[in-house]
């Protein structure tokens, strides 16, 4: 299983004015993507608004990235659920579809207990496909602590975790007490604007949303940082700050879809519970992606 690093775009769902999937726009987010030199792509995500897909679209959006993937970047296919039955269901179609890596997000509204949520990742695990962990409390009202990740990390087939707890010292200890002893084990942002503070100290990239608009320059900020290259790193930071900040405005991935509206690509609308950008904040979104470059 080789290492993941890099930059990995939690890609957005297009939909038509009517609401429904804007397949023809999703192949071309697509191919801008991988054109842009992204290292991975990641359908089905919270970006995605997965919630709100069906069976239907949500294997043909999985077959459309595999198939303009076609092996040249790796396609981590989000498969996370609170019922761990179908988590585990969702794990296997990825594995079926050929994807790289499943994204596997902690179980949200049950709250349970660090003993099922082990079990949960065990359960997926078995299906034999690599799992990345996703960490976000914010979004699952339970956090993954280090001891219960270090745990989870023994289990086969789990290749690394999406941090996005928002705690750097906590990500600091991911590292130091799991990554450091686990070579193999890769330790993404799940956050655009720590990015860089957390490829200081030894994480592997991000899963990112800004991606989305500015897939070569998130890419290179994360390329440089990753090489050392803390001066070319640090400038793409502060530039693409701004944009950072802006895409979350609001709830992902409303913002991001608006931005990408404004420079012309693929969005379209959102499904409701999420609805459009207000109108309030349409200035400052165009204003942050303008600052950073992107628009």
């Amino acid at each position: 299983m080789t290492k993941l690093r890099g930059t990995f775009t939690a890609l957005i769902t297009p939909m038509n004015s009517d609401g429904s999937v804007d397949f023809d726009g999703f192949r071309t987010l697509v191919r801008f993507q991988l054109e842009s030199g992204i290292s991975g792509l990641v359908p089905l995500g919270t970006t995605g608004e997965t919630p709100t897909l069906d069976d239907f679209e949500e294997k043909k959006i999985i077959e459309m990235v595999m198939e303009e993937a076609g092996g040249k970047v790796p396609v981590i296919i989000g498969a996370g659920s609170n019922n761990t039955r179908d988590a585990v269901k969702y794990v296997q179609r990825a594995k079926d579809a050929g994807a790289d890596y499943a994204l596997v997000v902690t179980p949200y509204y049950n709250k349970p207990t660090d003993e099922g949520i082990y079990r949960h990742f065990a359960a997926c695990a078995e299906v034999g496909l690599p799992i990345i962990v996703y960490n976000i409390a914010g979004r699952t009202g339970k956090n993954i602590c280090t001891p219960l990740l270090a745990r989870i990390a023994e289990l086969p087939n789990i290749a690394g975790v999406k941090e996005a707890s928002g705690d750097i010292s906590q990500m600091t200890d991911v590292i130091t007490t799991i990554a450091r002893k686990k070579p193999g084990f890769c330790v993404l942002s799940g956050d655009d604007a720590l990015n860089l503070p957390l490829a200081c100290l030894g994480g592997d990239g991000v899963i990112s949303v800004v991606s989305n608009i500015a897939p070569a320059e998130v890419s290179a900020l994360t390329t440089a940082a990753l090489a050392g290259d803390l001066t070319t790193a640090r400038d793409l930071h502060y530039r693409l700050l701004p944009a950072f900040r802006g895409a979350f405005i609001e709830t992902n991935p409303v913002p991001i879809k608006a931005a990408m509206a404004m420079k012309g690509l693929p969005a379209g609308t959102l499904r409701l519970p999420l609805c459009e950008l207000m109108a309030q904040n349409e200035p400052a979104v165009r204003a942050a992606f303008t600052e950073a470059g992107i628009l």
